[in-house]
């Protein structure tokens, strides 16, 4: 799957050698004892099914450890893999190959949990319009990785950071006055950036209508008003159901009609896939 705008090869080099220097630190002083002429062959294995995300920050953990190393993949990332498949194949250095190997599995273990949970999430709703959505709850500077793991679990983006969509919530209208006020204010400042608003009853999705609302988000809203916004808005504005959203709710939320389920769970409540690196020589 091809990285998005907002994943670049500079982030990816910046961020695998920020986990390095947190790693590696003064040296690996384990590896030391390993001659460093030893050439050795390794897999990496996953003992459970997954989405696979990670591909290139693994490589990059790999290349900036020994350049001289060489990884074979069996699989990309977005794809499903069985349990107790071998993802990859590393050839080098025995040393370099465990110097490297923590921080090459804690991204792809990391990255594929996100992709892993957005996939079941996507699946459990497949037969509604309704698409799942990330949010900005997401592990410190791993921000566009996680981003682009939800998109290979077949989930969408919202908004990646405060820069690129107003979102208008409760705070804003109280100090802007109203959700009318705090939007034409946006359309001045931000032309070209889209607007949406966290509306908490039908009175208010009128009036995010009323004020060209690009997006309207019905923040813990029960199913019935819900419903009843899915029908007043009549696909005029698009919906973006928010809040108390976990694997008991979303079938009955997306079956209301909403376009959108946000849920924060599929980058913070992240549960890491069980993968390991074995010698084969």
């Amino acid at each position: 799957m091809p990285l998005p705008y907002y994943v670049t090869q500079a982030e990816i080099e910046q961020t695998v050698a920020d986990a390095l220097r947190e790693d590696i630190g003064s040296g690996d002083v384990t590896a030391d004892l390993i001659p460093e002429s030893t050439y050795s062959v390794a897999t990496v294995i996953t003992r459970e099914d997954m989405v696979l995300c990670g591909v290139d920050w693994f490589n990059e953990v790999f290349r900036q450890v020994d350049p001289s190393m060489k990884i074979t993949w069996f699989f990309n990332d977005a794809d499903h893999v069985p349990a107790n498949a071998t993802l990859c194949r590393i050839e080098g250095k025995a040393r370099s190959m465990l110097t490297a190997e923590r921080s090459g599995l804690n991204f792809v273990q990391t990255l594929s949990g996100t992709a892993t949970q957005t996939q079941s999430y996507v699946q459990m709703i497949a037969h509604t319009r309704c698409k799942v959505l990330d949010t900005r709850k997401t592990l410190p500077n791993l921000r566009n990785a996680q981003k682009y793991a939800v998109l290979c679990g077949g989930g969408s983006n919202h908004r990646i950071g405060l820069y690129d969509r107003v979102l208008i919530k409760e705070n804003h209208i109280i100090a802007a006055g109203s959700i009318t006020a705090a939007i034409q204010q946006a359309r001045r400042l931000h032309p070209t950036i889209p607007v949406e608003v966290e509306t908490e009853n039908l009175k208010e999705v009128a009036e995010a209508i009323e004020a060209k609302a690009d997006i309207i988000m019905v923040d813990d809203f029960n199913l019935a008003d819900m419903r009843e916004a899915v029908v007043f808005t009549n696909d005029r504005v698009p919906l973006e159901a928010s809040g108390g959203v976990n694997r008991d709710t979303i079938v009955a939320i997306a079956e209301t009609g909403v376009d959108f389920v946000s849920i924060g769970g599929i980058t913070k409540h992240i549960r890491a896939i069980d993968l390991s690196m074995r010698f084969q020589s």
